[in-house]
């Protein structure tokens, strides 16, 4: 199998309040490993929406400094986990000061990948965590992948195991 046309991955994940909450993208319709014919996934950008979840106009507010940050990962976690972590593939968040307009200084949104982040695994899981309960209500993540499918050759076998777990 030659790459494939690009298609999209959405998913989202809803906050709770500040225990660290994760959800499952199930990917098995697309990753096939371990056959004559292995087909792995290439995340080509991750392009993240940070809303309230009273909809994606209304306003994230709170009274006093908060963080909200997200994570995507190929396993499962309890809690946010650093770039270092094989597992990382996407991160990101917003920081809000007293007074000021939200920020994401402390870390990038959206990301691309110059040749693309192979996936190699049957789930993605999306986490997020608050540093408080927001004023206006739970913090929703909602991401859009950018991917295509591929046979997977030596090259990128030797690829994916040198940047995941």
């Amino acid at each position: 199998m030659a790459k494939s046309d690009a298609f999209f991955i959405r998913a989202k994940v809803t906050s709770n309040g500040t225990t660290f909450a994760q959800e499952e993208i199930d990917l098995g319709s697309f990753v096939n490993l371990g056959v004559s014919k292995s087909t792995i996934m290439r995340i080509h950008s991750v392009t993240a929406m940070i809303a309230d979840s009273n909809g994606a106009q209304a306003p994230i507010l709170d009274s006093a400094d908060a963080r909200t940050a997200w994570q995507l990962t190929t396993q499962s976690q309890s809690d946010l986990v650093f770039a270092d972590d094989k597992s990382m593939v996407a991160s990101g968040g917003l920081t809000f000061k007293t007074g000021v307009t939200p920020s994401h200084d402390y870390d990038v949104n959206p990301q691309n990948y110059q040749k693309g982040y192979l996936i190699g695994v049957d789930s993605l899981f999306l986490g997020v965590d608050n540093s408080t309960g927001f004023d206006s209500g739970e913090v929703v993540i909602a991401l859009i992948l950018e991917c295509t499918l591929e046979t997977a050759t030596q090259a990128s076998s030797t690829a994916l195991a040198l940047s995941q777990q």
